[in-house]
């Protein structure tokens, strides 16, 4: 089904805030970037009046920067921002953690483990794109388990603001080490059905990520002086 029929089934512009949410977590648009109007139009098969509309939208939602004389361009994110919207993603992330090990069935803790079973072989062989979908689906699958759609939307919505930097930032060795064994004690308790173990842990991990995504613009701070 072509990205143009998909628009026409419902509101042009609700349609768009949706397929351009979906390009940033695919990482097609990164912080930064400028956004092609032109190229959007064109792709997407609509007039720049329900896109514009939807960039407003996202604009509302931080995502997005509109500059009367520039265009619009994908919003960058602060150091202080990561300190305030990590600690959030770790106390949603703590709560589907709390909820999935009292609602996750055994078929759904085998099909997570499956996943990260193959993350984990990923990361042997340092093939890091591979790596990082499976990362985010399991995060994802975890917040499934756990039942709760409006968590789950506040979820999406934080995911969308924190993306870019969560799971395209280059990881250290030692980082990547890191990450690997939070994973593998959060199987663990996903597996006891040990719901304040597994929240305490994804906080620790969304911590730890924090301190990664600090650690990299750090770095890059320091390579562009």
């Amino acid at each position: 089904m072509s990205e143009h029929s998909l628009i026409s089934r419902r509101s042009l512009h609700g349609e768009l805030v949706d397929l351009l949410h979906d390009m940033l977590l695919e990482g097609e648009l990164h912080p930064g970037d400028k956004i092609n109007e032109q190229a959007l139009c064109a792709r997407f098969g609509v007039s720049r009046t329900p896109l514009r509309e939807a960039l407003k939208v996202l604009a509302s939602n931080g995502l997005v920067i509109l500059s009367p004389n520039r265009g619009a361009s994908i919003a960058t994110i602060s150091p202080q921002e990561i300190d305030q919207l990590f600690p959030i993603m770790g106390a949603l992330e703590a709560l589907a953690g709390e909820l999935a090990c009292a609602n996750v069935s055994d078929n759904e803790v085998a099909r997570i483990q499956k996943m990260h079973d193959q993350m984990v072989r990923h990361y042997e062989k340092r093939e890091a794109g591979p790596y990082l979908k499976l990362n985010r689906s399991i995060h994802e699958a975890i917040f499934m388990a756990a039942g709760n759609a409006e968590l789950t939307q506040l979820y999406h919505t934080m995911m969308v603001r924190t993306h870019n930097v969560r799971f395209t930032t280059k990881k250290s060795p030692a980082r990547w080490d890191e990450a690997v064994e939070d994973h593998v004690h959060m199987m663990e308790a996903l597996h006891a059905r040990d719901g304040k173990r597994l929240a305490v842990l994804l906080k620790d991990h969304l911590r730890h990520k924090a301190a990664m995504v600090h650690e990299s613009l750090d770095e890059k701070r320091s390579a562009a002086e």
